[in-house]
């Protein structure tokens, strides 16, 4: 059975939810997952940065 709404979720974000990553650095990933810095800011990082 084809996926008909892969990726849709993420088309309304700016840049399709792309971006450079705040953590590792990396350009052009998909920046989809919370993360809370130590002065409890949620921000947005990589699936790679999500546990760290």
């Amino acid at each position: 059975m084809a996926k008909r709404n892969r990726g849709k979720t993420i088309s309304y974000l700016p840049s399709n939810g792309r971006g450079t990553c705040p953590i590792c650095a990396r350009t052009r990933i998909k920046l989809l997952y919370p993360h809370k810095t130590e002065t409890n800011q949620t921000i947005k990082v990589c699936k790679f940065c999500r546990d760290k």
